[in-house]
């Protein structure tokens, strides 16, 4: 068995990020005296209430929200799926269509698939441009062409996971509502690294691993007045909209992350030197950006690039043996070898066979940048 190497580089903060130590005491705490049902009404189930909805206030606050909108999950994914289901599930719904592009994540474009087979949608697939951003011109299209009132939701990212491509979401909320269509954001990767996380949006989903919290954890943010139908179907937790015990332990932890995460957008910030530094040498090096244009947006610690005649993950696995982690996708999508969805409606399958992704995080430093340049000369130089 190899030995993993004495000091490795990460630069994957895009898949996870290191949870904050006092993330991790805050949970050891709350394991002690707080582990018990939430649901409970006496006095240990009274304590692991109090950590829960400390929680919800922190995450109420970091979104900008009422604390009876946040809808606690068990991560992203399943906040999304909340989101897109909730308005064709309700009993004797009419179908309607569901606007997305082939730019989100698997938890968006996989149930939008799943709701057109089982019949309760029709899924318009938007345009997008080479820089990766959605084509707000075949929106108002798709907009106007059926009735008014036929697009349900458009459903988009705030910041793309493998590109770091910025979406339009106040001009597309804004041409959505006006034709009386929900919007959801997915703004996972955009919580605690942005300003401005789409408030106009009527959902919003977030991960505490996303935000140095804990894994097992998210939620679903709603707009005031926003109504969601249950996907799930059991206990009358998170107001009869999410059944199931919220785990306070993961809550506390949650809870410290959201505190931490409205400051972080500074830090992020700070990081976008480093970005264009890596993005520079490795476009010198032979490497093709991704998401890249005069007009395009970015995330100020993400670079994807693509290498001709390199599979992605191969070049990600030789990258990995040099003693820095990246990616080659979507963790979402680890163990498949199957093109990038998102760097192939952008940019075609042969540039999507071949991309990999590095994303900075907070912690980043000028030594890492320079690890994984020197990773990059190091396995270019020997070649595939």
């Amino acid at each position: 068995m190899t030995a993993a190497p004495s000091a490795r580089v990460y630069l994957d903060w895009n898949a996870t990020t290191p949870p904050l130590r006092a993330v991790l005491h805050a949970m050891m705490a709350a394991g002690t005296d707080a582990w018990a049902n939430p649901s409970s009404v006496h006095g240990h189930g009274r304590l692991a209430r109090a950590r829960v909805e400390d929680a919800r206030a922190a995450v109420a606050e970091l979104a900008g929200v009422d604390i009876r909108d946040v809808i606690f999950t068990a991560g992203g994914t399943e906040a999304n799926n909340l989101a897109l289901r909730s308005p064709f599930v309700g009993a004797g719904a009419p179908v309607g269509t569901l606007v997305t592009s082939r730019l989100e994540h698997p938890s968006v474009t996989r149930v939008a698939e799943a709701l057109e087979r089982e019949g309760r949608a029709k899924v318009r697939w938007l345009d997008v441009t080479r820089g990766g951003v959605v084509d707000l011109e075949d929106l108002d299209r798709a907009l106007r062409e059926g009735p008014v009132g036929h697009v349900k939701l458009v459903a988009v990212q705030a910041v793309n996971h493998e590109t770091g491509v910025v979406q339009p979401t106040h001009e597309i909320a804004a041409m959505a509502h006006a034709k009386g269509a929900r919007v959801h954001v997915d703004a996972v990767q955009a919580f605690g690294r942005s300003r401005d996380v789409a408030p106009e949006a009527d959902t919003r989903s977030i991960a505490a691993h996303k935000l140095r919290g804990p894994k097992g954890v998210g939620a679903l943010v709603l707009k005031q007045g926003a109504r969601i139908e249950p996907v799930l179907l059991g206990g009358a937790q998170e107001r009869g909209l999410r059944p199931g015990t919220v785990d306070p332990v993961a809550a506390a932890g949650f809870a410290v992350a959201a505190v931490h995460a409205r400051t972080s957008p500074t830090r992020y910030a700070a990081v976008a030197p480093r970005r264009d530094r890596l993005a520079d040498a490795l476009v010198a090096l032979g490497g093709e950006l991704n998401g890249a244009g005069a007009h395009v947006l970015r995330a100020p610690h993400v670079v994807s690039v693509s290498w001709a005649g390199w599979v992605g993950a191969e070049m990600a696995a030789a990258i990995d043996l040099e003693g820095v982690s990246i990616s080659s996708g979507s963790a979402c999508s680890a163990g498949t070898i199957e093109p990038s969805p998102v760097i192939e409606a952008m940019l075609g399958t042969p540039r999507a066979s071949s991309s990999v992704r590095i994303s900075l995080g907070e912690e980043t430093t000028d030594a890492d940048v320079d690890a994984c340049i020197a990773a990059f000369e190091r396995v270019l130089a020997r070649g595939r």
